[in-house]
């Protein structure tokens, strides 16, 4: 008998939906909120309201799209945690309704280790143990990962994520929210070499991105806002350069240490150009084997959340009706 499981995903701002069917996502939608971006980031309150205006619609195009009827499902995932408390509120009482009335069972999802499956999603999948590097606007880790269910952090920020390193840098720079795709774009025809920014000398495996984001801060204070408009090419591309070079020399030294070969990367950030372009040249360098999610399964998304139900279900992992979704939560 198939599995057919219904995945929402409510974390922060986006609400969305995802049927997978015997680990295949057969749909992935998501609403996004344009509200936010007047107040330059994610008012929570007014995503929550958000979110219970699109979850009805946004599932019953996910179940449309995949040609799944209510009556069909195995089960219902949701994100349990981390992530906005009023947000998580609207999608796991959704998802609680919805198993109760099927009287099927319901599945809780760690956000983060949701992203990191999202590598296997599509082919081709990494072997296990592998390395994934996790970078969003609320975090930045690197993560060990033994089977699809056994994760460790191994090393991870201190202070500010690589997200929001972005997003602070680029509203520094004047740039509106969300900034940091337009970092991205910018640096697309900058030269990354012409500004020098420091790296943090952090022990281990950990990052700091708090530091970088003062020089910065500095730099830019010191300038006359015609030069940075002239210079926005080069100076996100130096920017970015920089919190890119943080990142993958942690990798380095994860990969070093481990011995481990697969290297992945997941979460918003992974979405980024440079990014994405600087891991397959170290892969090449380091005779490493990357690993990246297509565009869609990068920022938030049910898909990465159904996967991970996929793998959940066939290991009897469940939650109960009383299930708490929590702002924060350790993987």
């Amino acid at each position: 008998m198939s599995v057919k499981i219904l995945a929402i995903e409510s974390s922060c701002d986006d609400t969305g939906a995802a049927v997978i069917v015997d680990g295949k996502v057969l749909s992935n939608h998501i609403a996004n909120q344009k509200v936010h971006e007047q107040y330059g980031g994610v008012v929570p309150e007014l995503a929550s309201r958000a979110h219970q205006e699109n979850i009805v619609p946004v599932v019953d195009i996910a179940l449309q799209t995949a040609g799944v009827k209510r009556e069909e499902l195995s089960a219902i995932a949701f994100t349990q945690s981390p992530g906005l408390i009023g947000s998580l509120l609207v999608g796991s009482c959704f998802a609680k309704s919805m198993a109760m009335a099927l009287d099927i069972p319901l599945i809780g999802v760690h956000h983060m280790q949701a992203h990191v499956l999202a590598n296997f999603i599509d082919d081709p999948k990494p072997d296990f143990p592998f390395l994934c590097l996790t970078v969003s606007g609320g975090h930045t880790q690197i993560v060990l990962c033994e089977s699809p269910l056994k994760m460790r952090v191994i090393g991870e920020t201190l202070d500010d994520a690589a997200g929001e390193a972005f997003d602070k840098s680029a509203k520094i720079l004047g740039l509106p929210y969300p900034g940091g795709p337009l970092i991205d774009k910018y640096a697309k025809t900058g030269n990354p070499t012409r500004f020098k920014f420091p790296e943090p000398k952090i022990p281990g495996l950990n990052f700091s991105f708090s530091g970088l984001k003062t020089a910065i801060l500095y730099f830019l204070q010191q300038q006359d806002p015609a030069f940075i408009v002239e210079n926005m090419p080069d100076i996100c591309a130096s920017i970015q350069h920089r919190i890119i070079s943080i990142l993958l020399n942690k990798v380095i030294k994860a990969a070093e240490e481990t011995g481990i070969r697969d290297v992945a990367i997941a979460g918003g950030v992974s979405a980024n150009s440079g990014l994405r372009q600087a891991l397959a040249e170290y892969g090449e360098r380091y005779g490493w084997r990357t690993f990246i999610p297509k565009f869609e399964y990068c920022t938030d998304n049910a898909g990465m959340i159904a996967i991970t139900a996929y793998y959940k279900y066939l290991a009897g992992d469940f939650v109960g009706l009383d299930a708490v979704p929590t702002a924060r939560a350790a993987f």
